[in-house]
This record gives C-alpha cells, sequence and structure tokens, in this order.
C-alpha cells in the first residue's frame, strides 16, 4: 500500500463531519460522529496498518490530478494509467438547505466514473473502531453492506457489485457507479439519483456562500479557498470552532510535539471569527457566541481553559495510543490536550474581541445586549484579577510560566473593550470603571514589557527574550502603527526570529528542546507587520514565498520547514489561513484602483 509522503491532502467537510484524502484520493482520515471522535478512517497516523482507510484504486496507475470545484468544497481526483484511460472520483460531504434548515449528514459520498475504455479498480472500504482496536461486524443486503460496532454502525449504499467491494475484488469500470457511506438508514430514491441530486445541492450551496464573500483584487483563489477551510473547521450544532481537524501530526519530526488540535481554543477561534466577520460571512460569529454564552455561564467565578472540547466539555483528558504507528512513523498519537488545565490569560480578552462585533453590526439577526454584556462582564473581571500573574502563554510552555506580555496585553484589550462596549449601551459608570483598569494595565506594560537594551518589547514582563506574538501590538489595538516603540520592535523581531521569508515564534529553549520549523501564522503577523510600518514591497515578496508552500489544493498546516518548504504540524490549521486572509487583504490592491 502506497506510503503517505507529505501534506498533500484535501479536505471536504460539512461542518458536523470532515475527512481528509490523499493525492490518490484514499480517505485517510474520517472522524465519527463528529470533529473530535473516533476516526473510522485514521490511516493518516497509522501507515504500518492494512486498515482505517476508504481507497478506490486504479489498477495500473500512474498518473494523479486533483482539484477542487471552482469555489466549493468538492474535491475531484482523476487517476491515469498507462494506456491513457482512468478514473474521475468526486468526493464530498453533502450541505445544502432542506426543509427551512441546514442538511449537513454524517455522510461521505463518492461518484466515480470511467474515463477512456474500461478501467479496471479495486474497492478498498476498511473501517474499523475504537481507534482502529475493533473490527466492525459486517452484514449485506441487496445494495447496502452495514459496518457495526457496539452501538455504532455505518452503512455503505452503492450500486456497485456488493461481492466485489466485500472482497476487493478488481472489476472493470463500465459505468458510473456511486458510494453513499453514512447512517444506517434507506435512502428515499435511488443510489445514483441521491449522489447526483446531493452534488447538485451541495455545490450549489457552496458558490452561493462565495459569491456572498468580500475578496480583495489579488489572491483571490486563495482567499476564497481559505474562506471554504475555515468554515469547514466551524462545528455547527454547537457554534464550537477547531483548530485543525487532525490529531499527532508533528511539528517537527522525531520530536514527540504531536498534539491534538480537534478543539476549541478561544483564542484560535477568535481570530477565526474576526477573519470570517472580515470577509463578510457573520453566521459563524452568531453561531460562536452561542457556544461562548454557554461556556461563561457554567463558570460562575469567570474562569475560563483556554480550550474546551466542541460540545464544552471541559476534561480533555490526554492519553497516548501505543497501537498506532504515527504519521510517516511519527510517534506518539495523542487524544486529548492537557493544555486544558493550563492557565493561559489571553483567553479572556480573546473571548471579548471575538464578539464586540455583535454589539454594533445591524445585520445580525440577534444583535447583542445587556445580558450578553452582563455575562462579559465576569469575564472581565477574571481578566482583572489575572492580568499580572504567571501563566504558560499562547506558547503554552509545559514546563514554566511567566506574566507573558501578551497575556497582560489581551486582558487590557478585556477592559478596553468592556468599556468601548459599556459606552455603547450608555452605560457611563461602568465604561470608566473598565478604561481605569485599561489604563492600569497599560501603564504596567510599557513599564515592564519594554527593554531599553533590546530597544524592543519583549516576550514577558522583565525579561530579554522575544516571541511573535509582540508583532500583535498594533492588530490588538494597544499601539499605533506611527509608535516609533512598534517600528522598533517588528524591527527586532525580523532580525532575531525570521529566517528567509518565514518567521520562528521563538527561538529560545522550550519543554522539548530548540524549535526548528517556522510557526507559519507568524510569518503572515511579520507580513502584515511589514505593511503597517510602509515596508510594502518587501511584504508583498515575503507573502508571495509563503504562499507558495501551500500544498497543490492550496491548504495550509501550522509549521514549514524553512529548508526544505515541506508541511509539518495538524492540518489543515485554521491560524495558518488566518494568516493568508490578512495579509491579502492588507497587500492587495483596492477595487477602486482596478476599476
Amino acid at each position: 500500500m502506497a506510503p503517505i509522503q507529505d501534506l498533500e491532502l484535501g479536505l471536504i467537510g460539512n461542518c458536523a463531519i470532515a475527512a481528509l484524502l490523499d493525492s490518490r484520493a484514499r480517505v485517510v482520515w474520517w472522524c465519527l460522529p463528529r470533529f473530535d471522535g473516533d476516526p473510522v478512517f485514521y490511516h493518516l497516523v497509522d501507515e504500518e496498518g492494512e486498515a482505517g482507510l476508504f481507497e478506490i484504486e486504479l489498477l495500473d496507475c500512474v498518473a494523479a490530478e486533483q482539484r477542487y470545484l471552482d469555489n466549493t468544497a468538492v474535491l475531484e481526483t482523476v487517476l491515469r494509467d498507462s494506456r491513457g484511460g482512468g478514473v474521475r472520483i468526486l468526493d464530498f460531504a453533502p450541505r445544502f438547505e432542506m426543509f427551512g434548515r441546514m442538511f449537513r449528514p454524517t455522510m461521505l459520498v463518492r461518484q466515480v466514473e470511467p474515463v477512456g475504455e474500461a478501467p479496471r479498480i479495486r474497492v478498498r472500504l476498511r473501517p474499523r473502531f475504537d481507534w482502529g482496536r475493533m473490527p466492525p461486524q459486517i452484514t449485506r443486503g441487496s445494495n447496502h453492506v452495514r459496518y457495526v460496532w457496539a452501538a455504532q454502525s455505518l452503512r455503505l449504499t452503492t450500486d456497485a457489485p456488493i461481492t466485489y467491494v466485500l472482497d476487493e475484488t478488481p472489476f472493470h469500470l463500465e459505468r458510473p457507479l456511486a458510494f453513499i457511506l453514512g447512517p444506517d438508514e434507506s435512502l428515499t430514491q435511488g443510489v445514483r439519483e441521491t449522489a447526483r441530486d446531493f452534488l447538485e445541492r451541495t455545490v450549489d450551496y457552496w458558490r452561493r456562500l462565495v459569491r456572498r464573500l468580500r475578496v480583495p483584487v489579488d489572491w483571490q483563489e486563495a482567499v476564497i479557498r481559505s474562506a471554504i477551510t475555515l468554515k469547514l473547521c466551524s462545528f455547527e450544532e454547537t457554534g464550537a470552532i477547531v483548530a485543525a481537524h487532525t490529531t499527532s501530526i508533528p511539528e517537527i519530526p522525531g520530536t514527540e510535539r504531536n498534539w491534538d488540535y480537534r478543539y476549541c481554543w478561544l483564542r484560535d477561534a477568535f481570530f477565526v471569527v474576526r477573519t470570517l466577520n472580515r470577509l463578510g460571512y457573520v453566521e459563524t460569529m452568531e453561531h460562536y457566541i452561542d457556544y461562548l454564552t454557554n461556556i461563561v455561564s457554567n463558570s460562575p467565578d469567570g474562569h475560563l481553559q483556554p480550550v474546551y472540547g466542541i460540545g464544552l466539555e471541559a476534561r480533555l483528558e490526554e492519553s497516548v495510543l501505543p497501537h498506532l504507528s504515527g504519521y510517516r512513523g511519527n510517534r506518539p498519537v495523542r487524544v486529548g490536550n492537557a493544555a486544558y488545565a493550563q492557565d493561559q490569560h489571553d483567553g479572556y480578552g480573546s473571548v471579548i474581541l471575538a464578539v464586540i462585533q455583535a454589539f454594533f453590526d445591524r445585520r445580525l439577526e440577534r444583535p447583542a445586549g445587556r445580558r450578553l454584556f452582563q455575562l462579559l462582564e465576569r469575564v472581565g473581571e477574571k481578566a482583572w484579577a489575572v492580568w499580572d500573574k504567571p501563566d504558560a502563554g499562547l506558547w503554552e510552555y509545559r514546563g514554566r510560566r511567566r506574566v507573558h506580555t501578551h497575556s497582560a496585553v489581551m486582558c487590557w484589550a478585556a477592559c478596553d473593550r468592556l468599556a468601548r462596549i459599556a459606552r455603547h449601551l450608555d452605560e457611563e459608570r461602568r465604561a470608566q470603571l473598565w478604561q481605569e483598569r485599561a489604563t492600569v494595565i497599560r501603564r504596567a506594560v510599557e513599564a515592564r514589557a519594554w527593554s531599553e537594551r533590546r530597544r524592543s518589547f519583549v516576550a514577558a514582563f522583565d525579561g530579554e527574550e522575544l516571541d511573535a506574538s509582540l508583532l500583535l501590538l498594533e492588530s490588538i489595538g494597544f499601539l499605533g502603527r506611527d509608535d516609533p516603540r512598534y517600528r522598533a520592535t517588528v524591527e527586532a523581531i525580523g532580525r532575531e526570529l525570521a529566517d528567509g521569508p518565514f518567521v520562528h515564534r521563538y527561538l529560545a529553549e522550550d519543554d522539548f528542546g530548540r524549535p526548528v520549523n517556522a510557526f507559519l501564522v507568524c510569518s503572515f503577523w511579520y507580513i502584515n507587520a511589514l505593511a503597517e510600518v510602509g515596508r510594502v514591497d518587501e511584504a508583498r515578496e515575503r507573502f508571495e514565498a509563503v504562499l507558495a508552500c501551500r500544498n497543490r489544493l492550496g491548504l495550509f498546516a501550522e509549521h514549514v520547514d524553512p529548508l526544505t518548504r515541506e508541511l509539518w504540524g495538524n492540518f489543515p490549521q485554521t491560524y495558518s489561513h488566518v494568516g493568508l486572509v490578512g495579509c491579502a487583504f492588507g497587500l492587495s490592491r483596492r477595487w477602486r484602483d482596478v476599476l
């Protein structure tokens, strides 16, 4: 079985489930019943095994081409054999409006049609349960197969010969076939008609969504693909937004920096919401407000974890699965994330920054009001209580705690934005209180996070190290673009953390040694900062170089090797796509200049 060589993967999904396919259209990752569930296809993290994938193999395959249908989340793969024939495969998860609500079943649909004269194919459908430990019980019907374990079941409905599917027998593909894999329910019409209908309606949904987006003049293809990808990282049922769809794709190979990112980080979700708002897609913010409201309501004292489960789960106990060989042999494979128990004080500001637009945006069906403000004040009180206390910081250090500058600044942002909301609601006494608190935090940051020796802001109070989060001081609103301290900080980070067109988050040794690969979103933060201080030509050159590191389908992981330009880290990473969109808007020509 061909190994997975790199992160040349495609994402399909419908905001309820998501799957990853490799360059030959093998489904190598699909979790059920939701993003953070048990992967019934898990070959991505267990290449040594022979199960955990769904493959439509073209015998004698010599070439593969892959693309998304324009402005959709429908993936097309064309496989060709040595005779010039082959197959065309369309993969998608249905998503469209039906009966007055969004239809987004836990279902994958695959349409296969011959190219040329009767190519030979073999179907390998090998789901397993309990992270690959349990094979399913298989029963067959006249045109379907059930895969059952305990209370879980999948049904494959197809017009392919069931015997060939179960026995993995090669056969000539004489006509188009459809494969619908999902709930153990009968279809209301024929399998091919259902697949065709679902495809047409899903394509229409995504293209109507894209037509609504606000996009820059330049780099439109990249921005549209990022917008669709970010949307696919939202779990619509609860409003949560995952950082990525995978676990244990290592940040750096051979280092055990393998984490589970299938959860909702308050920090990451803020950046996603802000970006989708900028693109004109505010519905995700409305769903996310519902999610945040429940989180804050469940915390009587306002304490917030940095990360929660997508169903509001607070405990994300971390464990290792030793029976899985890992992505390209990189063990361990982890489930859960111990960061849930850390103190990361920037989350308080992230929550308030994520929802502030809801108080001012008249387009919303349910504009925010005093009830939400009162909940946010609970968050603000906690930010005020902890802004000068040590924490793990946004980089989630597991072995040290400091008063991190970014955390303190985000606590300042919490107080500053609460003051703005209070003024908007004519709560002048509350506005004055929150502004006074914001001023206290600002003065402390300016006094203790600025290093005269380095001529730069630094990563932690009274320290000397730099980290890339300092590039956010302007975008958060703490410093203006013309502030000489901001300009000096940008210069310092360029000297110390830049590595060609890429930027490291930090270079000091952490719990796992010295980082080697660059964090992609930091590269985008630096590009934005260069543009803000007037170095636009340099920023555009760097942006093009980083864009060139996307995979063939336009998707980013979390990290990149500065030497080989190979992607590493969980995939696709929301942070990276947020950074791409922000840079494209900041660097693009204006519409009025080209029309």
